[in-house]
């Protein structure tokens, strides 16, 4: 066990460090901003979606590791899914990450189980779940800055 959780915060670092589609989307067709004034966290997703599908996801912003490892893990792990299938993944996701559902994660979600201990630190649970928030926000246009406090 000591092994894994190494490896869970060896990704963490290197996707906090080293994100993935990380920038600017020309291309984009929805836009979101979110913010967790909790930890400072301060995103921007940008995506492309046609037919309902997400073809290219990239988001910029400054945050702590977990939040930029999450969004980047995201942004990999959701590039050319559906809308649909989307909704169903920020589900388990939200579900593993707030509740410490570890078989939630390590069956439906893959790669994105190395943020399952976020759930032990309570004051970490809203900096991996932002950038799933600000996608979801992002698909339905919302307007206005998606917060972290906000109870939708």
């Amino acid at each position: 066990m000591s092994e894994l959780r190494e490896l869970y915060q060896e990704t963490i670092i290197d996707h906090g460090r080293h994100p993935r589609n990380f920038g600017e989307l020309a291309e984009a067709n929805h836009h979101q901003d979110g913010f967790n004034p909790l930890c400072g966290d301060k995103i921007t997703i940008h995506l492309y979606e046609h037919n309902g599908v997400v073809e290219k996801i990239k988001f910029e912003g400054s945050g702590c590791a977990i939040s930029m490892a999450s969004a980047s893990l995201m942004t990999e792990e959701l590039t050319g899914k559906t809308v649909q299938e989307i909704q169903e993944l920020f589900t388990l996701f939200h579900q593993a990450v707030t509740e410490s559902d570890q078989d939630a994660m390590d069956d439906k979600l893959g790669k994105l189980s190395v943020l399952s201990g976020v759930a032990e630190f309570p004051a970490r649970v809203k900096c991996a779940p932002l950038a799933w928030h600000t996608l979801k926000a992002a698909l339905i246009k919302h307007s206005g800055v998606v917060s972290t406090e906000d109870k939708a």
